[in-house]
């Protein structure tokens, strides 16, 4: 079929399909049904695994590697975005994180700890697809849609995103508590990996015949092309220097930022290993429908932080919503009963949902007049990606030595105390410096 127009209807509806597609990841992988099936794999109160030669604790030894993974997304973002640039057919490129990503979803399916090396590079393969593709993904939309449109187009791509996650995520809910028996429930986990693998390389199809190949700057990718977006993120780096109200609220926003990434993705771990569920069954069935609650409540969360943002202030807004994860580590500490973990998803879902569609667009009206926003974008994440891994080995270290998640919960307070005090370091006009 032929190419259809920039801003065209389909076209931009076509862009927004891929979060459906790739979403169902996010939170059935990262957030939900895996966190659950790895701890089930774990027979005894001890969880223990052998892995690359030492002896770690079962949440520790998947923190560690979904550290490394982050790593190697943050290296590998602005190679992958300069050739993004430079190359006319990134939509190959897309394609390929896409199906290597479906390939690891379907990959947890065999995952057991006797082939635990094997297991977790299905693991990795997913987080890699996933942030892989997306570097790509983003990189279409000025391509795709007129400036005046993209807000809109983003926003469309995330809550089809968040439809699509939602619907598969209580269709295996349904899968997995149809099952009576702990090792029939296990084997639903299993299926429920294959259908996250399949509905991603599926759905993303109607995304990859309407995409256009993508812009050819029309040269030949060399070295000097490749290693692009590190010289691009050298340059904002410079640029940072003579602004300091961005620099200072970059210093902030990768801090909080360590800290929240750092919960989200081990939320679900924390729950299952922590909280006193009665059964197993309880268990599973309370996890995933904390899950659902986080999702839900953060909506409201993300108007009600655009609300407040709006009448007094971002930076005013995020210091109160740090103080608030604050509180959150340190109840999260102490909690111990099902209940109580209800309640921290209910506050986690509020201020989750809000803290990142504020920081992002606090960053974007802290920018200065440029055109070149790409590469300022692009730093940003990659800061976003190296505060994952600092956050992520801090917290495995903690668990991995004192035996308790609750150690390293509590030890995140830090980072949010630290993030507050930043916050109030930055300055209510820029100034060049």
């Amino acid at each position: 079929m032929g190419e259809l127009k920039k801003g065209s209807k389909k076209l931009l509806n076509a862009w927004a399909f891929y979060d459906w597609a790739n979403s169902v990841y996010t939170l059935t992988i990262v957030s939900s049904i895996f966190p659950i099936f790895y701890s089930a794999l774990f027979i005894s109160e001890v969880k223990i695994v052998t892995a690359f030669g030492y002896e770690f604790k079962s949440t520790a030894l998947i923190t560690f590697v979904t550290a490394f993974t982050f790593m190697v997304v943050a290296v590998m973002s602005p190679i992958l975005s300069g050739i993004a640039d430079f190359v006319g057919n990134k939509k190959n490129f897309m394609k390929f994180f896409c199906y290597v990503g479906s390939a690891g979803c379907i990959g947890l399916y065999w995952f057991s700890l006797d082939r635990i090396h094997l297991s977790l590079l299905f693991y990795f393969m997913g987080l890699i697809g996933y942030w892989g593709s997306l570097v790509f993904y983003n990189s279409y939309l000025p391509d795709i849609a007129f400036k005046e449109q993209q807000d809109s187009v983003s926003a469309n791509g995330f809550s089809m995103g968040y439809i699509g996650s939602v619907l598969l995520l209580i269709l295996n809910l349904a899968m997995v508590m149809s099952q009576d028996d702990p090792g029939d429930k296990l084997q639903m986990m299993r299926y429920s990996f294959i259908t996250v693998g399949l509905w991603w390389a599926l759905f993303s199809q109607y995304t990859f015949i309407v995409l256009p190949k993508g812009r050819s700057s029309g040269n030949k990718l060399t070295r000097h092309i490749l290693f692009n977006g590190f010289k691009e993120l050298k340059g904002v780096w410079i640029q940072l220097k003579q602004d300091l109200r961005l620099q200072r609220y970059l210093y902030a926003f990768f801090v909080f930022s360590m800290a929240v990434q750092t919960i989200m993705l081990v939320a679900v771990y924390f729950g299952e290993e922590e909280i006193k569920w009665g059964s197993s069954e309880a268990k599973t069935t309370g996890l995933i429908t904390s899950i659902l609650v986080i999702q839900l409540v953060a909506i409201i969360g993300a108007i009600l932080t655009s609300r407040a943002s709006s009448k007094f202030g971002n930076i005013k807004t995020l210091i109160f919503v740090n103080v608030i994860w604050m509180s959150l580590c340190v109840y999260a500490f102490f909690m111990k009963s099902p209940v109580q973990f209800y309640i921290a998803a209910s506050l986690v879902g509020l201020v989750m949902g809000g803290i990142q569609s504020l920081a992002r667009s606090t960053y974007s009206k802290f920018l200065p007049e440029t055109e070149d926003t790409t590469s300022y974008f692009s730093f940003y994440d990659v800061a976003e990606k190296i505060g994952i891994v600092i956050g992520m080995l801090i917290y495995g270290f903690i668990d991995q030595i004192t035996g308790s998640m609750r150690n390293s919960i509590l030890f995140l307070v830090i980072f949010f105390f630290v993030g507050v005090i930043l916050l109030y370091r930055v300055p209510k006009e820029r100034i060049k410096g």
